[in-house]
């Protein structure tokens, strides 16, 4: 027992804040309870502000007067949601080599506390371009989704990390689901609740800055609580630092050494094209639900578009903590992107035909499906990351998955400004012969589903480094 003693300190360094994090790692027993739920809440307030204006994007650009047409407001409100992921793209790699040089701990801090200055100026949009500004700028200072993803790899023991990164893709769907609910509930206050809220009143001149606040403060209280997050980064001292162990790691810190991990980009790639499918799906599912039923649409307000993803919301998060990780066991990563990617088709062609129902029948069945269809969803993305931080070391994860949210915001800034573009254009074919109205847009969504089941497959998807 000595002999082990000795060559287990000698593993660790004694200031080195990540060996004091796999030193813990070692001696604990049971479920990590409390820093599973430390990662949750920052993950979720950082997604909270990419979908809360989703319910209420379409009333706040009809209110800026950009738009000539009712079915054009779709267009612009596109643009709007794409600023976010935009952002993202020009700056994730960079926050990514930031938290492989200074610290993980660094980035979330820096990350959540910007929700607090942006989000809140977002709120109090008086034009167009104001709304799109803040929005960029939202999205560019903030790396926190793609650090979180090495931080879930690091702070929890080899058999607690799918359930660490399950619960970071359950943050990031209920964030999804949550923050349209409360952008639904909170917005236009003044014309909701006319008895509390005065239309003279801050909330009654800026009808979407509620939610925005709510989300804010949320994300206040949260940069504080993460102050004392642990760092999981090894910092040991220079001479160590400059060892030739250690010489071969500085080498393949590099970006292109990333880009030449193929196993790593085609896993990146295959997270992409599902990723562009869920920020377009998200967009049009809140657009459609509110476009009039002549249009297709179902008609609804954003309190019933709220009440839709609260309830998905919930469900999600008993999903992806008990059911996850017990399909990754028996399917693997692969097999569940592709067993859920197929099922998502037919559920996704049903939408069109849930607008011909009424009453009960209709909040039942499109409850129903908005459920599965997020489950279905986040599992997917879950099951990517799980497989992209499988492809590469320690030293190179914050970069890895900086460039992984650079690729993803990309294809996220696509999903709802294209799906903005594609529903508008769909919801003009009324009449047409082939595929009219919603039938188009569900379609086209069906199709990116399709492409990201094939890229699971060789020659594409490559799982030996």
């Amino acid at each position: 027992m000595a002999i082990n003693d000795e060559l287990l300190e000698q593993e660790y360094h004694e200031n080195c804040p990540g060996c004091k994090v796999d030193r813990n790692k070692r001696i604990q027993t049971g479920l990590p309870i409390k820093e599973l739920f430390f990662l949750w809440v920052v993950v979720l307030c950082v997604v909270l502000p990419i979908s809360s204006l989703y319910p209420f994007l379409y009333f706040m650009v009809r209110d800026f007067n950009i738009a000539e047409k009712e079915e054009d407001i779709s267009y612009y409100a596109g643009y709007v949601g794409s600023a976010y992921m935009i952002g993202r793209t020009f700056s994730s790699v960079l926050w990514g080599v930031v938290a492989d040089r200074y610290g993980r701990k660094l980035v979330i801090i820096l990350g959540t506390s910007t929700v607090v200055i942006f989000n809140t100026i977002f709120g109090f949009s008086v034009n167009y371009w104001m709304a799109i500004i803040s929005r960029f700028l939202l999205g560019f200072f903030n790396g926190v989704l793609g650090t979180t993803k090495a931080y879930a790899c690091e702070l929890f023991p080899k058999e607690y990390q799918a359930l660490g990164l399950s619960i970071t893709s359950t943050s990031w769907g209920i964030g999804l689901a949550i923050g349209p609910a409360l952008g639904g509930f909170l917005a236009q206050p003044a014309e909701k609740f006319p008895s509390l809220v005065s239309s003279d009143s801050l909330f009654g001149r800026f009808p979407y800055l509620l939610p925005c606040l709510c989300i804010s403060i949320f994300a206040f209280v949260v940069t504080i609580g993460a102050i004392w997050l642990p760092e999981t980064l090894h910092i040991h001292k220079n001479n160590e630092l400059a060892s030739t162990s250690d010489a071969p790691k500085k080498k393949d810190s590099t970006l292109l050494s990333l880009l030449k991990n193929w196993p790593l980009m085609s896993s990146i790639i295959v997270y992409c094209v599902f990723s562009l499918h869920d920020m377009a799906y998200t967009e049009i599912f809140s657009l459609w639900a509110e476009s009039p039923k002549s249009l297709g649409g179902l008609n609804y307000t954003t309190d019933d578009v709220g009440m839709v993803l609260s309830i998905t919301g919930a469900c999600l998060l008993l999903s992806q903590t008990t059911f996850f990780p017990v399909a990754e066991r028996i399917f693997g990563p692969i097999m569940i992107a592709r067993i859920f990617g197929v099922l998502s088709i037919p559920l996704l062609t049903t939408y069109p035909y849930i607008a011909l129902l009424t009453g009960f029948m209709l909040t039942f069945t499109l409850n129903l499906a908005s459920i599965v269809k997020n489950v279905l969803s986040i599992s997917i993305i879950t099951a990517t990351v799980m497989l992209q931080n499988k492809f590469v070391d320690q030293h190179q994860r914050g970069a890895a998955n900086g460039l992984a949210m650079t690729l993803q915001s990309i294809a996220s800034a696509i999903g709802p400004s294209c799906g903005g573009t594609l529903l508008s254009w769909s919801l003009k074919r009324q009449n047409a012969a082939f595929l009219p109205g919603a039938q188009m847009i569900f379609f086209i969504l069906n199709v990116i589903v399709g492409l990201g089941v094939l890229s699971t497959f060789k020659p594409f998807l490559i799982t030996n480094p």
